[in-house]
């Protein structure tokens, strides 16, 4: 009896130990609570490195490779809110990345909201632009990326989403936790609270990736 093909694989960008710890710690929770990725596929994970030109490097080096032929990307991690009211823990989904070479529209993102608000019961869930820099962004530089109409910001997603549309036609999102806000910048007592909150949500978001690709008409292999 033949089997069926599994989808083309789920590649997740990271830039920091610390978020690799938190998705590594996530998916061996969700294993033993009998979650799989995307047609029973396990998600390649891959820690770029801080900054666009890393996260350029690592996922154009990734995609390459032909087990990763056709993978769809989901770049993830922390980000700053820039938006009055954000915290700490909060979730932002982004409806496209961008940065100066460009703008990619993430899909699905409708099933990620959904997703991740029954993982995370009680958690906000922010939707809009996720702008990119190539340096930690504080004080009245958030007020001048907030009027551009971004929602957060993060140094890796835009290049890792603009690298994977580049390297061919994919289904591509970006999930950030918030770990800074205006009201809660990480030079503030608090940041480690801050801190801990975010990783608890990041270590939390992996069955809601998993039904994102679930729900992609990849190609088969």
């Amino acid at each position: 009896m033949s089997t069926r093909p599994a989808p083309a694989p789920l590649l997740i960008a990271c830039a920091l130990g610390i978020e690799r710890l938190a998705l590594r710690t996530g998916e061996r929770a969700a294993l033993r609570a009998g979650e799989r990725g995307g047609a029973g596929t396990r998600p390649v994970v891959v820690r770029t490195g801080m900054g666009p030109r890393a996260a350029q490097r690592a996922v154009g080096r990734m995609l390459a490779t032909p087990e990763l032929a056709g993978a769809a990307v989901l770049a993830t991690g922390f980000c700053a809110g820039l938006a009055p009211g954000m915290h700490p823990g909060d979730l932002v989904v982004a409806e496209e990345t961008r940065d100066p070479r460009g703008t990619v529209p993430c899909v699905r993102t409708d099933l990620l909201v959904k997703e991740l608000t029954r993982a995370l019961p009680g958690r906000t869930v922010h939707t809009g632009p996720l702008t990119g820099s190539d340096h930690v962004v504080r004080g009245p530089e958030r007020a001048d990326l907030l009027a551009t109409g971004a929602i957060a910001v993060d140094m890796e997603s835009a290049a890792t989403l603009l690298t994977a549309v580049r390297a061919g036609t994919r289904p591509v999102a970006a999930v950030r936790v918030v770990v800074d806000a205006p009201e809660h910048e990480l030079v503030r007592i608090g940041t480690v609270r801050g801190g801990i909150s975010a990783f608890r949500v990041l270590r939390s978001v992996l069955p809601a990736f998993f039904e994102w690709h679930r729900s992609l008409p990849l190609p088969r292999r």
